[in-house]
């Protein structure tokens, strides 16, 4: 698909019996080897379940916030993140690059390799991930030669940036004792390619120290490229796939795109659905709400379990686990706005969601369930109802069995129950199921768990471990739903139900026990040749309370918290780190008598389920400040001699030639991102009618004419797709020139406002979407007999720490308006608002304190309450910082998500407000809002 990702998530998956262990070899400095067969991926000959899910750095400018959202990556049960590295966010000219603050990477590794993720890492040098240019440097626009090719010019200019990036990479593969594991070239490379530079990235790769295994992602299927095979190709070739395709305003869509990663495209390695969908861009306003509906649980069980039976895929990635903010100017315009949730499964705001909870499901299934690292196809059991649909893969050592079960019809919503005829490991079975819409269920035969025996289940695994010599497994099922399990004894063993409805019988060796799916039941299981077992079989949304974390003193389980982030076991007490969004119990199976949470000792006591039950507190409550003493600076049109460039140039690498001459183009003068002004100096003889204007600004941009400083109107900019012939007439708009403006003889000045909503992807590999122009693409002055001389000013060299992509070229910018000013207001030349918006730029600026509560994660956000259309758009800059812009009356976003580390306990607030029309008071009401509260047991950088 046209996105990026790849999440490449890694699992440390050991033999056909032993769970997959959630922390890969990492953070060791030691010596490991990563290798492949048909199965899956290897380190140091164990096998690896690869369970990814996408994060960009990029899109989240706190790295004190980095931690947090891979901790709740891990502890839904991925095993690894894919990361896309941008190099434009790196770049802002040629030959320069900047690795620090919020562009540290090595830090962002350094944290991977902590905390056990593996990474699979994506230096592009093209990513996608409707990020502007594809993550290309604008600068990369003015370079002649055809992007993605072995053009000489676009060769010298990835070769820099691989040559910085490709080095810390190196560092952290697994080999090195870090935890990358697998690297990605290139991104869904599958049109206009060109095998030489796809040999010449993995060269430069190889040459760079990189020594784990190469992959690629592969888009769109077809006859297009994929390389699997031939000159280029790579070592693991990947699969993306968004069967879902991108109507969130319609999400009942069910599979139009495809029905899942069911081929491989190497015998000699791994099935790899490299870039899955997870999530939606919202390309028709619905919100990103409904594209969390789009993607949501059902879709996840029916899809995502069918790749995993389908194929026997062993390599994930979940694009996007986490979207974040495409702040500053880092969007592409024509698919995304500032928000970036990408309806994911942790939302902008860093929240969990439904869509969590059945990644932690699956994961914890994936990653503990050893024998799916290695199965081939098997035959199904057969359902005595044709409606319902069987699949099935077994481990060729362990005999284990998977049994996908779900409807026929993929896009069925009857409630079928039926019985399957199955033939197990351990004997043949008449099994009940059911499936009740779009469910799927992946049902396990001739399982060894744990110390024992699992011969059959209707109800799924969520995950199990060994505490103190005793198994504790939980599996679950939907709510009402009948659940059989049964277990293979040397004799009759003792059954003690805890808790629950629970029936069970001992015949000829197996244990049957019998239930209904319904809260959560306990049931004890002692002798018969085997070490004890506590079952705990649950609903679909009691399995989800649970965490898995593992120790040094191995794996413990926790339930009640709302996020478990770490466990330490020493002695006899275990340590969490934990977060409650409200006040609980807390019930931890551990190797311990005693509890701490968030540096506090709880006070516990010993159930009869063996675990330890103690209580929490909720988090306090938040109260933010009303948003007042707003301060007001009007921008002048083209104010100020200082800044200005003659735009005089004649030609220009894009392949889309202007209108007219001299080349206006925003990229050929050095200003590549945001606001750009235009001057044009022409001799008047009075007989002029209208001002006809051409701009490209991407999709929902706009321009603003000013004539001799008469305010003439404004338009919607230019957008041209890949898919259609070039637009000879880009952006168009007529002003008519109000009478008696001008005089014949006496001088007369154009000045334009075009804003440049970012720059197109390079999808097609062809340069027509790259070096699409952004700018005045063509001015004419209707009755004019004088040429026009041109200025332009656009952003200045900008601040280390928020670097190139956070400020354009208003004037406001360039002079530092944005910047936070605390205490006092500073120069007397900010006002009191007037209470009303004219036509063109004005700032306006209020400080505020926030005082939240300490050791709690407050996410926040601000919300604009304005719903009339009133024709204006806003700049938001928190403590200089561009977190996004509001445009009123267009698109779905009213709430902008303010990241701790960009605010901090003292803010400025400050707007740059771009009006097409007058309108009455400013750009309010605007309010902070709490976007979620948990008292935490994050890291104190948090």
């Amino acid at each position: 698909m046209r996105l990026l990702a790849v999440v490449l998530v890694l699992l440390g998956s050991l033999t056909a019996t032993t769970p997959v262990v959630a922390a890969p070899v990492a953070v060791d400095s030691g010596q490991h080897e990563v290798s492949y067969d048909k199965y899956s991926l290897t380190v140091d000959g164990k096998r690896v379940m690869l369970w990814s899910g996408e994060f960009h750095y990029f899109r989240l400018p706190s790295p004190e916030l980095w931690r947090d959202v891979l901790e709740k990556v891990r502890a839904a049960g991925f095993s690894g993140v894919s990361l896309y590295f941008h190099w434009g966010y790196h770049s802002p000219s040629p030959g320069v690059y900047d690795f620090t603050g919020v562009r540290d990477v090595d830090r962002l590794l350094r944290l991977a390799d902590e905390l056990g993720l593996y990474v699979v890492a994506r230096p592009g040098p093209y990513i996608n991930a409707e990020t502007s240019g594809g993550g290309f440097p604008a600068w990369l626009k003015t370079v002649v030669g055809r992007a993605r090719s072995s053009d000489p010019g676009y060769t010298a200019a990835y070769t820099d940036w691989l040559g910085h990036i490709n080095p810390i990479i190196a560092r952290h593969q697994v080999g090195r004792g870090g935890s990358v594991i697998a690297y990605n070239v290139e991104n869904e490379y599958a049109v206009n390619v060109d095998p030489a530079y796809m040999e010449n990235l993995q060269r430069l790769a190889r040459d760079a120290g990189i020594d784990v295994p190469i992959v690629h992602n592969n888009c769109c299927g077809g006859d297009l490229a994929n390389w699997s095979s031939g000159r280029g190709a790579v070592q693991i070739p990947g699969v993306d796939d968004y069967p879902q395709s991108f109507d969130c305003r319609n999400p009942d869509t069910w599979g139009p795109w495809g029905h899942g990663v069911t081929r491989r495209l190497r015998d000699d390695a791994p099935v790899y659905a490299a870039e899955y969908q997870a999530g939606a861009i919202d390309l028709d306003n619905a919100g990103y709400d409904k594209c969390r509906e789009l993607t949501g649980p059902s879709y996840m069980k029916a899809f995502y379990k069918n790749n995993a039976i389908a194929s026997g895929a062993t390599m994930y990635g979940y694009y996007m686990t986490y979207g974040g903010t495409s702040w500053g100017w880092l969007p592409q315009p024509n698919d995304v706005y500032t928000s970036y949730d990408y309806g994911s499964a942790i939302t902008e705001s860093r929240q969990l969601t439904a869509k969590y909870d059945e990644f932690k499901r699956q994961g914890y299934f994936m990653t503990t369930v050893a024998p799916l690292t290695k199965t081939d196809a098997a035959t199904a059991p057969v359902p005595a109802d044709a409606a319902v649909f069987t699949l099935a893969r077994a481990n060729p050592d362990s005999r284990t069995q998977f049994v996908l079960v779900r409807q026929a019809d993929r896009a069925g919503t009857a409630d079928l129950a039926t019985t399957l005829e199955w033939s197990t490991p351990d004997g043949e079975y008449q099994v009940p199921v059911r499936v009740n819409g779009r469910d799927a269920k992946i049902l396990v035969a001739g399982y060894d768990l744990g110390g024992q025996r699992l011969v059959w289940s209707n109800s799924e695994i969520l995950t199990h471990v060994t505490v103190s010599g005793r198994d504790v497994a939980v599996l679950y099922g939907r709510d009402g739903e009948q659940g059989s399990t049964v277990l293979r004894y040397d004799s009759a063993p003792t059954v003690k139900v805890l808790d629950g409805e629970v029936r069970s019988s001992y015949q000829d060796g197996d244990l049957r026990l019998d239930y209904v799916h319904a809260g959560l039941s306990r049931v004890e299981v002692s002798g018969g040749g085997r070490p004890p077992v506590l079952l705990l079989l649950g609903t679909d949304e009691t399995a989800a309370g649970f965490w898995r974390q593992d120790t040094s003193a191995g794996p413990v389980l926790v339930r009640g918290t709302s996020l478990v982030r770490s466990a330490e076991v020493k002695g006899n007490r275990v340590t969490l780190r934990a977060d409650t969004d409200r006040a609980t119990e807390v019930e931890v199976f551990a190797p311990a008598r005693h509890l701490t949470v968030g540096g506090r000792s709880v006070p516990v006591r010993r159930t009869s389920s063996g675990s330890l039950l103690g209580a929490l507190p909720g988090p306090e409550e938040v109260r933010l400040p009303e948003l007042v003493n707003w301060r007001h600076r009007a921008e002048s049109p083209g104010a100020g001699e200082s800044g200005w460039t003659t735009a005089d140039k004649t030609t220009t690498a894009s392949p889309i030639k202007p209108k007219s001459l001299p080349v206006l183009y925003t990229d050929e003068y050095g200003h590549h991102n945001g606001n750009v002004w235009y001057r044009g100096g022409f001799t008047a003889n009075g007989a002029e009618k209208t001002v006809s204007v051409n701009a490209i600004t991407g999709r929902r941009g706009i321009y603003l004419v000013w004539l001799n400083g008469r305010y003439l109107g404004s338009a919607a900019g230019g957008v041209q797709a890949d898919s259609e012939p070039v637009n000879p007439d880009p952006g168009r708009g007529d002003f008519a020139v109000p009478a008696g403006l001008l005089v014949d003889g006496q001088q007369a000045t154009v000045t334009v406002l075009v804003e440049n909503m970012g720059h197109n992807d390079d999808w097609t590999a062809d340069d027509i979407r790259h070096k699409q122009p952004r700018g005045l693409f063509g001015v004419a002055v209707e009755g004019a007999t004088s040429p026009i001389s041109w200025q332009i000013r656009g952003s200045r060299p900008t601040d280390g720490e928020r670097g190139p992509m956070n400020t354009g070229g208003l004037q406001g910018e360039r002079e530092g308006w944005h910047l936070p000013v605390l205490g006092a207001e500073g120069s007397d030349r900010w006002q009191r608002p007037p209470g009303v918006m004219s036509p063109g730029v004005s700032w306006y600026r209020t400080n505020f304190r926030l005082d939240l509560p300490r050791g709690h994660d407050v996410s926040l956000g601000l919300r604009f309450d304005d719903t009339t259309a009133r024709g204006y758009r806003v700049l938001i800059f928190v403590n200089g910082w561009n977190m996004g812009q509001y445009l009123n009356g267009v698109g779905p976003q009213r709430e902008f998500v303010l990241p701790a580390g960009v605010l901090r306990d003292h803010n400025t607030l400050t707007f740059a407000v771009i009006a097409t029309e007058a309108a009455q008071d400013g750009p309010g009401p605007v309010r902070l809002v709490t976007l979620g509260n948990h008292r935490t047991g994050a890291a104190p950088d948090l």
